[in-house]
């Protein structure tokens, strides 16, 4: 192997794959992803992309992009369609190499025919509750099914007339001819086809039999040349019967690797349950900001890099654990902290006249996006007038000793603009704080004083006339508990949906500048968290924001902690 193809991390796939090139199994590395396209890709499938196209990269190998179409019924073109975006979106392209399953019905068939002619699989009529029955428990084996030894002749017959579409959905089975009484019940005669008439999107209604995930997995690979075809770990099982396929058939012999899958904290990766949420409207659709699919957290406002750098952190591992969202939360902070323009939105405001300020006067200040950086940072024209929002929280009429914002009488400096000082306050019947009243120091232009004076209290601003109306979506996690499946008895995973999950802010006031904004692109709202263009209900004229995240990092403040 030369040095280019070195991989950049080191795990246990990487050891196997290190073992197979130097003892001559494989000279190559070929890995594949295959989503079964039946619903939205989650976080979990991100860790399994970033593995297999990240593992091919880092030997110079490649990745193939193969969609397990072998059910009808539960499959969708849009499935198709999204999964494709959402791996491109995350940077990974499987250039000329997009693969179905359905590519090899005719040479899955024809294979299955060579397993009958070697007396290795035979067509069974019990139903599907007597196979069951049959198929025994993790500690009785299994009973033979009486249509077991049937000839060769007549498996081969029920088998073309199976295909020839002559039976009812159900009534009939190919299975494959093992041991009933194996301790690994993947192995007692598993199921390789069954009967359903239903509309392929792909084939139509040329097939009447289709096969089944574990024969079509093992032959698709061999089909395409994988050498390490990398699965989570519930197909640990499904590995003998993986090989005995290859090994029955002689055909090329991929090696199966199993890893732990991803499991996140307050969400659920089931695509049943993701399916159940979307059904019974407990979200707006898969691609609501508050689902762990990847088109919800790119509508969010998360990025691939995030999700990318995530799944390099948590590793890959052979031992079941649970990540906390924290630590994702605390990556994509990291990640838009560095790449987020800095602007000024407020939330709930209350309108601020400063009464000394020309009645029809206007300017604007030079404010870069990145405060830290102002001689290279990008900028943008703030302006500024009489009449100005500012947070209803920046002020309190009798405020306690550590409050250093907005008060009567105090004077506080307004980001990058200039000092005012609160001198009335102006109320509504019930005594709600409606305005306040206001002075400005003409000197202090730009937040800075000239004699040096110091106040403790900076605001964010937005000026009323040039206000930029807009709706603000604040998301939580989408349950309550950090296991959703921790219930009481009878209970369900939905009792612990979030019923504050989503709050949603209407008369949000954002500085001009933001009208510009594009969808994907990040900002810092400041003082108020990270924020994206929802790219669904945006209208023109009419913007919707999503906040991504907060600005509070409690993972980062833990790991401070326990450095100490």
């Amino acid at each position: 192997m030369s040095e280019d193809t070195t991989p950049s991390r080191s795990n246990f796939i990487t050891d196997i794959i290190d073992e197979h090139l130097e003892n001559g199994r494989f000279d190559r590395v070929h890995t594949r992803f295959p989503p079964e396209p039946n619903g939205y890709l989650h976080i979990g499938h991100a860790k399994s992309i970033c593995l297999n196209f990240g593992v091919a990269e880092d030997y110079g190998g490649q990745t193939n992009l193969r969609f397990d179409d072998t059910n009808p019924t539960t499959e969708e073109v849009e499935y198709v369609e999204s999964i494709q975006e959402d791996i491109r979106w995350l940077g990974f392209d499987w250039e000329d190499r997009l693969f179905f399953a359905s590519d090899y019905f005719g040479q899955l068939y024809n294979y299955a025919l060579q397993l009958i002619q070697k007396g290795k699989a035979y067509v069974c009529d019990l139903s599907p509750d007597e196979l069951r029955t049959y198929r025994g428990t993790l500690t009785e084996p299994g009973k033979n099914s009486p249509y077991r030894d049937r000839s060769v002749e007549e498996n081969l017959d029920l088998f073309r007339r199976m295909k020839a579409g002559e039976f009812p959905d159900g009534s009939r089975t190919l299975r494959a001819k093992i041991d009933m009484a194996s301790p690994n019940l993947n192995l007692r005669d598993p199921v390789l086809y069954r009967i359903l008439h239903a509309e392929h999107h792909r084939t139509g209604d040329e097939w009447c039999i289709y096969p089944m995930y574990d024969y079509a997995h093992a032959l698709s690979d061999s089909i395409e040349g994988i050498t390490h075809s990398i699965c989570t770990l519930e197909f640990e099982d499904h590995r003998p019967l993986y090989d005995w396929f290859l090994d029955e058939l002689g055909v090329f012999h991929s090696q199966q690797i199993e890893f732990a899958r991803l499991n996140l904290t307050y969400t659920v990766m089931s695509k049943r349950r993701l399916l159940q949420l979307v059904r019974e409207g407990h979200v707006s659709g898969w691609d609501d900001p508050r689902m762990p699919t990847l088109s919800g957290m790119r509508r969010r406002g998360y990025t691939p890099e995030a999700i990318r750098a995530f799944a390099d952190i948590i590793g890959v591992s052979k031992a079941n654990s649970i990540v906390d969202m924290e630590l994702l939360e605390h990556v994509l902070r990291d990640d838009l902290n560095n790449r987020a323009r800095r602007v000024m939105a407020v939330v709930e405001p209350l309108k601020v006249i400063i009464d000394n300020y020309p009645d029809e006067g206007e300017e604007t200040f030079e404010v870069p996006y990145f405060p830290w950086d102002r001689e290279n940072s990008p900028t943008r024209e703030v302006p500024f007038s009489k009449e100005i929002f500012i947070e209803r929280s920046d002020f309190m009429e009798d405020p306690p000793k550590k409050f250093f914002r907005l008060a009567p009488g105090r004077e506080v400096r307004l980001m990058n603009a200039y000092y005012i000082t609160c001198t009335s306050v102006a109320k509504d019947a019930h005594g709600e704080v409606t305005e306040l009243h206001c002075t400005y120091d003409p000197e202090s232009r730009g937040g800075m004083s000239p004699d040096g004076r110091k106040v403790r209290g900076t605001l964010h601003w937005v000026s009323a006339r040039h206000a930029l109306d807009a709706e603000l979506r604040l998301y939580d996690t989408l349950f309550t508990q950090p296991n959703p499946y921790d219930v009481p008895e009878g209970g369900d995973f939905k009792d612990n949906i979030n019923p504050d999950s989503l709050q949603v802010i209407r008369e949000a006031k954002l500085e001009p500048s933001l009208a510009e904004a594009s969808v994907g692109e990040p900002f810092q709202f400041m003082r108020q968290g990270y924020f994206t263009l929802d790219s669904v209900d945006t209208h023109p004229g009419a913007p919707v924001f999503n906040r991504t995240i907060s600005l509070v990092d409690s993972w980062a403040k833990l790991e401070a902690e326990r450095g100490k």
